[in-house]
């Protein structure tokens, strides 16, 4: 059965801004609902002349995870290889055990230069960076004697206590093959970013043909896809909001399947058709950005669209 979650605001544009109480009252409000997920976004600076402010995603999680007892916790997506693998491995092996085990990282390789370039890390390596820091955390959150050479890193008879069990989930975000097949090999699954039913089926579909080429069963692999969602009187009505707020708060690259037509938009009815079409398309377990984060429209979701799609409510 597909399971449901929601976005959390821990961005927004300048004019808007962000508030941490807030984020933990949507939070209260999606585990309350039954609702079985909560994810925030990552960056450590976006924007100049149209800045984004950010809340740390872990920072912001952690304060999420004390005030619920039963939600899972994601990131959507951890940007890699900007973070201190070491020190990411404790920060969030420490958040693992804290959280009783609720925490999934959605990770990947970034794209925005100018966030590289204030943390000193070659944009045109961050794929090799990627896959180093992943290594290195798996090694750190599992092993009990770490021992290897990466670049000017030494690590001897290293253990990283205490380790959490389970480690967190990993799901890697990203279009290309190249990024499908480190899906398919190198993480427990996929997370996508704004992509339609069609666009998702065929990506996915790859996923699983890279899996079985490895000689890994593609039934390990679980997915989850973000989202944005507005509920109104029309279909009309829903998609001219959704355009407004997706133009307002996210960004679109042109070059992917990442598209602001995967919006879900229209009457609970109409919405519920459309969300059918991705549970059709394999998706496992949504993650929906709801119009401007309005509780109305989370009401009306778990009131009265879900419902429609035998969900039940988690509790």
């Amino acid at each position: 059965m597909t399971r449901f979650g929601l976005a959390l605001a821990n961005f927004a544009p300048e004019n808007i801004g962000v508030s941490m109480d807030a984020v933990i009252e949507y939070a209260l409000k999606a585990e309350q609902a039954g609702l079985s997920s909560v994810w925030v976004w990552d960056h450590l600076i976006l924007g100049s002349k149209r800045a984004f402010p950010f809340l740390e995603s872990l920072t912001t999680l952690s304060l999420v995870a004390a005030h619920t007892k039963r939600i899972e916790l994601g990131t959507g997506v951890l940007v890699l290889p900007i973070r201190e693998p070491v020190l990411l491995a404790k920060v969030t092996g420490t958040l693992q055990l804290a959280s009783g085990g609720r925490l999934t990282l959605g990770m990947s390789a970034g794209w925005y230069e100018r966030e590289f370039a204030i943390t000193g890390v070659p944009l045109h390596m961050r794929g090799r960076i990627f896959e180093r820091n992943l290594e290195i955390l798996y090694r750190l959150w599992t092993e009990d004697d770490v021992n290897g050479q990466y670049e000017d890193r030494t690590f001897t008879h290293v253990r990283m206590l205490p380790r959490p069990e389970p480690r967190p989930q990993v799901l890697i975000g990203g279009y290309v093959d190249r990024v499908l097949k480190r899906v398919a090999t190198k993480s427990d699954g996929w997370l996508t970013y704004f992509y339609t039913a069609h666009a998702f089926a065929k990506s996915w579909k790859k996923i699983r043909m890279f899996a079985e080429e490895a000689g890994r069963d593609p039934d390990e692999l679980r997915n989850v896809a973000q989202l944005p969602i507005c509920i109104d009187r029309t279909y009309e009505d829903a998609r001219a909001k959704c355009m407004a707020y997706v133009a307002s708060y996210f960004d679109v690259a042109e070059w992917s399947d990442s598209t602001p037509e995967s919006s879900i938009c229209g009457t609970p009815e109409q919405c519920a058709e459309q969300i059918q079409q991705h549970v059709d398309a394999g998706v496992q377990h949504i993650v929906f950005c709801p119009w401007n984060y309005e509780y109305e429209q989370v009401d009306r979701l778990t009131k009265e669209v879900l419902p429609m799609l035998d969900w039940r409510p988690e509790h």
